[in-house]
């Protein structure tokens, strides 16, 4: 049996510091041979973080590890990455100390001596131009699920009252829904009167709708009613600022000529910012990701503001599906598989990926095909993430290829499907010294 040979750890960052992040000061760790006091202290006040960088310069330190949890973090990641110093923000599973007393001037220590010896490896952080998209895409976000808080107080007025609208009308922050809440909240009460607002494409009948809007109209529930409406307004008012915003960034941002094929256009997404965002993606990354079945125009978006259109950062698309815990777990002990579970993950990115693998349930095409069978023979969260996967994995080749998606059909992936099982069948038949022979068709 040839012997394991041991290898000595090597000092690969001499230069390293290790940062323990808080929210009112932060701990700080050099090499002792730096400074005669190589532990300090510093405020988070901005004029303690430009000393705490000055220290730094001071001691020749060109890396960095800082580990921290919130968004402590970022003023002082930014201020030393502009002066030119490696930053690694670290994993804090990854850096959990020897059992025995914990504090921060230990963590601190710790993480320096983890650093020289090059055992840490930093979070991903994309560009800053691509860190402010997110920060933008993220805050509306924020105000869409608040906004949806505000929806659901106007049902709990409505039912209150006894007002049955959303019974027969499915959304009531639509076109006819705001028409008539709205007609309710300026002191209209005749039902029939509010059934004629009613648009052509809602089934309900006037008659039906009609019934749905007696009850009792008490002033406590209407105010309640008209101050949900009025906080509705003032969202979609914020979130209109959001899209100015969101189209000044990614105008800046366009690095390819934007040459739009006509796309037949699926269904109308819901809470899509209000101008061209696909023209703008397309200008942005060079393809246009939604021509994957799934990915949706928001999709594409959040994907593309959590992680940018350079996967440069990934080596290759296994890592990038790492990243976004969305590939298989590997844990093994005594040779026996003890789980195969992707790890838990709160990545943005990934979620809107599952929420797309989700919306293949009815599609024909190769990857609505590809999701129903994995459907058939695993659970169901497990085939949401291995489609997924499949689709980070599409990404990746279009953003680093800068090739065109084209879907060849639901039949093609059954034909290819029937022709691998056909395949492995053959090859199984005759290792048992058998032959396969194809039943004729029946005339």
């Amino acid at each position: 049996m040839a012997k394991f040979k041991r290898s000595k750890l090597e000092l690969i960052h001499p230069n390293a510091a290790g940062i323990d992040i808080g929210s009112a000061s932060h701990f700080v760790a050099v090499p002792p041979d730096r400074d005669n006091k190589p532990v300090r202290e510093f405020k988070s006040f901005t004029a303690d973080l430009n000393g705490l960088a000055d220290w730094l310069e001071a001691c020749e330190i060109d890396t960095v590890a800082m580990e921290s949890t919130g968004v402590y973090w970022i003023p002082l990641y930014e201020l030393l990455e502009s002066r030119g110093l490696t930053v690694y923000l670290v994993n804090a599973r990854h850096v959990r100390n020897v059992s025995g007393w914990k504090s921060d001037v230990l963590d601190c220590q710790w993480l320096q001596q983890l650093m020289s010896f090059g055992l840490l490896s930093g979070a991903f952080r994309p560009k800053d131009e691509i860190c402010a998209l997110r920060a933008i895409s993220r805050q509306r976000d924020m105000l869409i699920r608040y906004q949806a808080r505000h929806v659901q107080h106007m049902q709990k007025a409505l039912a209150q009252m006894n007002i049955q609208l959303a019974n027969v009308i499915s959304d009531i922050v639509g076109e006819t829904g705001q028409k008539i809440v709205r007609a309710i909240i300026t002191g209209e009460r005749d039902g029939h009167i509010l059934a004629n607002l009613k648009s052509n494409r809602i089934r309900a009948g006037k008659d039906e709708i009609e019934k749905s809007l007696v009850g009792n109209w008490r002033e406590e529930h209407l105010f309640a009613l008209k101050q949900a409406m009025s906080l509705y307004d003032a969202y979609s008012e914020r979130l209109t600022e959001c899209d100015r915003q969101l189209e000044t960034m990614l105008a800046a941002l366009q690095v390819h000529k934007v040459e739009i094929c006509q796309k037949k256009r699926r269904s109308n997404v819901k809470n899509a910012p209000k101008f061209d965002l696909r023209a703008h993606l397309i200008g942005m990354c060079g393809v246009d990701l939604t021509r994957i079945d799934g990915i949706e125009v928001t999709i594409a978006m959040k994907v593309l503001s959590e992680v940018g259109a350079d996967m440069s950062r990934f080596k290759s698309a296994k890592q990038f599906a790492s990243w976004l815990g969305l590939c298989p777990g590997t844990k093994i002990s005594g040779g026996k598989v003890l789980s195969g579970a992707s790890k838990r993950t709160a990545n943005r990115a990934a979620q809107a990926l599952r929420m797309a693998a989700v919306s293949l349930k009815s599609s024909q095409s190769a990857l609505g095909a590809y999701y129903r069978r994995l459907c058939g023979r695993l659970d169901k969260a497990k085939a949401i993430t291995a489609t997924a996967h499949k689709l980070a994995r599409l990404i990746y080749t279009m953003l680093t290829k800068g090739t065109e998606y084209v879907d060849k059909g639901q039949e093609y992936y059954e034909e290819r499907y029937r022709q691998r099982v056909l395949h492995h069948l053959t090859a199984r038949a005759r290792k048992l010294g058998f032959n396969l022979t194809p039943v004729p068709e029946a005339t």
